[in-house]
């Protein structure tokens, strides 16, 4: 059964372009605001979304992201929230694929068969849970990618030719490359070794790859956008909310208008050269 990811990547490479995978975190800085964001990524530019699931010990996130956390969470963000968020999304937009992101934890409190049942009839497809490896995602896994919901996988500069066949086993949707080792939003990707690491993984896999952690700049989407089928930003945007944020943490009438520029000029990045050729 085809997802609303798979379609997505088979249009994207109908129209000879990577894709813009956007990340926020749910209920950053306030339920109201991300909801608003959320529902205008798509608009802007992201062609698919990653919605965090707040926690309180996110360990593979950087300070920006680790912010966005705290902050969500002080704003009272639950999993109920987060689901509602993508629920009232889905009144309006039927196509744009929603990834849940984040750590075990959340779910496993809200309850795993109870989190499946209430991701689906939110309209959520995927699912990329960061402290879950192959050997330890028996609880999780099976019964998500039954559900139909994508499971998708983190590769890292660290995995090696014995690692990969794990991680790329009962991967679906696409493959997660992380183009720098350790936290997120702290160094630029090493393009050189970002095209060596997914070339690696092409040879193994069909399935789409996309590229994220460090990726902040319109030079870096286009760049990478030649070596995978997605570019993924993440603590870019994250970063912008908490610019536009007053002394107390609290949304401005800049917030919305700074992270959506931004998304938009990214999104440009993977938009004109396919148009220069069409003409």
């Amino acid at each position: 059964m085809q997802t609303r990811i798979d379609r997505k990547f088979a249009e994207l490479k109908e129209r000879g372009r990577s894709g813009l995978v956007t990340f926020i975190t749910a209920g950053d800085p306030d339920f109201a605001t991300s909801l608003k964001l959320l529902q205008a990524l798509p608009k802007a530019g992201a062609d698919i979304v990653e919605l965090g699931m707040p926690f309180s010990d996110p360990m593979a996130d950087g300070p920006a992201i680790q912010a966005s956390s705290t902050r969500a969470l002080r704003a009272g963000q639950t999993m109920v929230k987060t689901l509602a968020m993508v629920k009232s999304l889905r009144e309006n937009d039927k196509t744009t694929p929603i990834v849940l992101m984040g750590y075990y934890n959340p779910i496993y409190s809200h309850g795993v068969d109870r989190f499946l049942k209430d991701a689906v009839a939110a309209g959520v497809d995927g699912l990329i849970v960061v402290d879950m490896p192959p050997e330890e995602d028996a609880e999780l896994r099976p019964p998500a990618n039954e559900a139909g919901l994508n499971f998708i996988r983190l590769a890292t500069p660290t995995t090696d030719a014995k690692r990969m066949p794990a991680v790329l086993a009962n991967t679906s949707g696409f493959v997660y490359y992380v183009s720098i080792a350790g936290i997120t939003g702290t160094a630029a990707p090493d393009l050189v070794d970002v095209s060596a690491h997914v070339g690696r993984i092409k040879a193994a896999t069909e399935i789409p790859i996309a590229v994220g952690f460090g990726v902040k700049t319109k030079e870096q989407v286009s760049a990478i956008a030649k070596l995978a089928e997605g570019v993924v930003v993440g603590s870019a945007l994250v970063t912008a909310i908490a610019q536009s944020l007053d002394a107390e943490s609290n949304a401005t009438t800049e917030t919305g208008p700074k992270v959506l520029a931004l998304v938009e000029q990214l999104a440009s990045a993977l938009r004109k050269p396919a148009a220069a050729t069409a003409r």
